[in-house]
């Protein structure tokens, strides 16, 4: 896995111009979970995603959505949580490949100069809890309720790289 990303970065916020990872560091680290619309294993993690995004979007991290696809698909496949947290697409998965990650659905937690604090790849609820701990310790944050009864089951994920 990459422990540091290149600041040059660009990343495609929905309805405006790509900008270098560098310009969405400047004030928090960035707490992505990345998704694939086009499958059903990052559909069923949605709404899990959502509630831990939603935990620690005031918690001094900018919490946010890569989206594998363009705006259009990314708008119909998140509808109104596109609007909710900040989006990004990555249609050719640079993101996910700049992050090292192979399977999807995937959560992120990079720091201001660029080092990946926490990663976790496929549906593992333990593997996200231990993410978002990180997370947690981080920004002083509570950890959101991961892997009970209201997510699904764990399951390995889908190729990140195409």
């Amino acid at each position: 896995m990459v422990t540091t990303l290149s600041l040059d970065l660009p990343l495609d916020p929905l309805d405006a111009e790509p900008r270098p990872l560098q310009d969405w560091l400047t004030t928090f680290p960035l707490l992505p979970v990345l998704l694939d619309p086009y499958t059903s294993e990052s559909a069923s993690i949605l709404h899990t995603a959502r509630r831990i995004l939603i935990n620690y979007a005031d918690a001094g991290c900018r919490t946010c959505w890569v989206i594998t696809c363009g705006s259009n698909d990314a708008r119909l496949f998140l509808g109104p949580y596109a609007q909710e947290t900040l989006t990004f697409t990555d249609p050719d998965r640079k993101v996910a490949a700049a992050l090292g990650i192979d399977t999807l659905p995937a959560l992120a937690f990079v720091l201001q100069e660029g080092s990946v604090a926490a990663c976790a790849q496929g549906w593992n609820p333990a593997q996200w809890r231990s993410a978002a701990e990180t997370v947690s310790e981080f920004t002083h944050w509570r950890r959101p309720v991961i892997g009970d009864e209201q997510d699904p089951s764990a399951f390995a994920g889908t190729p990140a790289r195409q």
